[in-house]
C-alpha cells in the first residue's frame, strides 16, 4: 500500500507533551499542605478535595482558585490576618513544584527531534491562556524544535479547539492542505473528532491522562502510548514532504 503523505504534525500540550494530570496533582497537594502549615486549621484531604471542586466549577484556567477556595471554608478555619499569608503560602508551593517537576515525557524531546531532522514541520495547536501556554512550552524546552510562527493557542486566535476553523487556520498558515497534517492529542472529542472532519491524520494519546478512557464520535487514525510508537508509525505509514 502507497504512504500517505505527512506535511507537518501539530501536538497538543497538556497530556501530551507532558503528564498535565501528574503535574497538577503534585502541585496541588503541595499547595495544600503549604496552607495548612501556615496556620489553616484544615484536614488537607479534605482542603485538596475543595481545591478540586474549585478547579472542576471554575475551570483550570482560572487564577484565583486558592482564593476562592479560602472563601468557601467556614471563618474559623482561618486565623485573623492570615488569609493573605495562607494564600500565598500556596501560591509559592505551587510555583516551586513547577521549578522542581515540570519537565517534558521522557521520550518528547528525542523523537520530535528526530521528526525535525526528517524535516517534517512541528507545531502546537492548544487550549488556553497564552501566557500559561507560552510558560509551559517555554519550561518543556520546545521552541528549539517549533517555531513561534507554528503554534496556535485558543485565547489568542480567539477559535475554540470545538471549532474546526482553528485547525484550517494552522494549516493555512504553513500552506499545507488538512490531508497533508496530523494532529496528535489526548482528548478524543476536540483532538480526534474535530480534525478527522477536515481529513487530517489523527493520532490519539494514550498516556494515562484524565481522558484516556473518554470515546468520541471517530476513531484515530492512530493510537500511541508514547512517542516512539509515534515515530515508527510515521516512518512506516507516511511519506514526509519536508518543508522549505
Amino acid at each position: 500500500m502507497a504512504k500517505r503523505f505527512l506535511r507537518a504534525l501539530f501536538f497538543d500540550i497538556d497530556d501530551t507533551l507532558y503528564s498535565s494530570t501528574d503535574f497538577a496533582a503534585k502541585a496541588r497537594q503541595q499547595a495544600v499542605q503549604a496552607m495548612v502549615r501556615t496556620g489553616l486549621r484544615v484536614d488537607p484531604e479534605f482542603l485538596l478535595a475543595e481545591l478540586l471542586e474549585v478547579v472542576r466549577e471554575f475551570g483550570s484556567n482560572d487564577s484565583h482558585h486558592l482564593d476562592k477556595l479560602i472563601k468557601r471554608l467556614p471563618p474559623e478555619t482561618v486565623p485573623e490576618g492570615a488569609a493573605p499569608f495562607i494564600i500565598q503560602a500556596g501560591v509559592m508551593a505551587y510555583h516551586q513544584c513547577k521549578f522542581r517537576d515540570f519537565e517534558p515525557f521522557a521520550d518528547a524531546h528525542e523523537v520530535l527531534r528526530l521528526l525535525n531532522e526528517k524535516k517534517l514541520l512541528l507545531g502546537v495547536i492548544s487550549a488556553g491562556l497564552p501566557a500559561k501556554q507560552i510558560e509551559k512550552l517555554l519550561r518543556l524546552n520546545i521552541l528549539q524544535l517549533v517555531e513561534c510562527r507554528h503554534i496556535f493557542i485558543t485565547e489568542d486566535v480567539g477559535i475554540a479547539k470545538t471549532n474546526p476553523k482553528i485547525y484550517v487556520r494552522a494549516c493555512q498558515a504553513i500552506g499545507a492542505a488538512p490531508d497533508e497534517c496530523g494532529y496528535v492529542g489526548d482528548n478524543p472529542l476536540v483532538d480526534i473528532d474535530i480534525p478527522s472532519r477536515l481529513g487530517m491524520r489523527t493520532f490519539f494519546s494514550r498516556r494515562g491522562g484524565k481522558y484516556e478512557k473518554i470515546y468520541g464520535d471517530v476513531q484515530a487514525d492512530h493510537v500511541i502510548h508514547n512517542f516512539w510508537d509515534l515515530l515508527e508509525v510515521i516512518d512506516n505509514e507516511y511519506e514526509i514532504v519536508p518543508y522549505a
